[in-house]
């Protein structure tokens, strides 16, 4: 990998990391179609970090403001305030990305050598989206949730569902942030509530998952100029995954999902054609 390969894999993953599409089908299909050598899931997950530190940049005030009361839940045992609510949902729901990934980490990581079942699991994204958003049942509309909650207004089932929601996204074609905005809808979150929770579910998650490879990645002997093309990618991440939280938190105050479903349907649909056609 080249620094030119880098910085587009960089603002890739930033664009897609948040606009609901699978981030991680692109990082494989992209390398694929113009025939790059795979990164590496090291790569990958920093540049993951990337976007992680977008969601702190735009939400910084939402989590300094969950702290307090998180820490006063825990000392009075009670959870009376909608913050510290908000912040024991967060926690919650990163419980079963990490059960996920103990039980089938492996099944998971073999899928990003496997491009032709990325575009098959991106097709199951856009029919994800598509029933999230407004499905058509003979006719009339159908929608599971009456979106009028809040994150803080749900209860610990709820968070542990769009936590399962998020634990599937790690199969590559999944995408994180349309699988949890897709559940918070069906359970009656509100547009911009959903996107929200589904921004600040990703913190514990993503930290997690890229400190453990960037301290793999450090303890490698090519570390030195790995690195230096990590950091490369970090910066491209963070920079367009900053300008796609803004566009999607605005965008979704006004619009819905549907387009993006087309587009995951078009994109699994190329690729799919592609491979056979090759």
């Amino acid at each position: 990998m080249n620094i030119i390969q880098a910085i587009v894999l960089g603002l890739v993953q930033g664009a897609t990391e948040f606009i609901p599409v699978s981030s991680s089908a692109h990082l494989v299909l992209v390398p694929w179609l113009l025939g790059w050598a795979e990164p590496g899931l090291t790569f990958y997950v920093v540049l993951h970090l990337g976007t992680l530190l977008a969601v702190l940049a735009v939400f910084w005030r939402d989590l300094l403001g969950l702290v307090a009361p998180w820490l006063e839940s825990v000392r009075r045992r009670t959870l009376q305030r909608p913050e510290a609510r908000l912040a024991w949902w967060i926690l919650l729901g990163a419980i079963p990305a990490v059960l996920m990934y103990v039980l089938w980490g492996e099944q998971f990581e073999a899928l990003f050598h496997n491009p032709q079942g990325v575009s098959v699991l991106l097709l199951v994204t856009g029919l994800w989206l598509a029933l999230a958003e407004r499905p058509r049942w003979r006719g009339t509309e159908y929608q599971l949730g009456r979106r009028e909650r809040t994150a803080e207004d749900m209860g610990w089932p709820q968070s542990l569902l769009i936590g399962v929601a998020q634990g599937c996204a790690m199969a590559p074609g999944i995408s994180r942030s349309g699988a949890t905005i897709g559940a918070g809808l069906l359970l009656g979150l509100r547009r911009d509530a959903a996107a929200r929770f589904s921004f600040l579910l990703a913190t514990p998650i993503v930290f997690g998952a890229g400190l453990l490879k960037l301290v793999e990645l450090l303890g490698t002997p090519s570390s030195d100029s790995g690195l230096s093309l990590v950091l490369v990618g970090f910066v491209a991440s963070f920079l367009s995954g900053y300008a796609c939280i803004r566009f999607l938190l605005a965008y979704l105050r006004r619009r819905g999902l549907m387009p993006f479903a087309a587009y995951c349907w078009l994109v699994g649909l190329g690729s799919l054609a592609l491979h056979f056609l090759r």
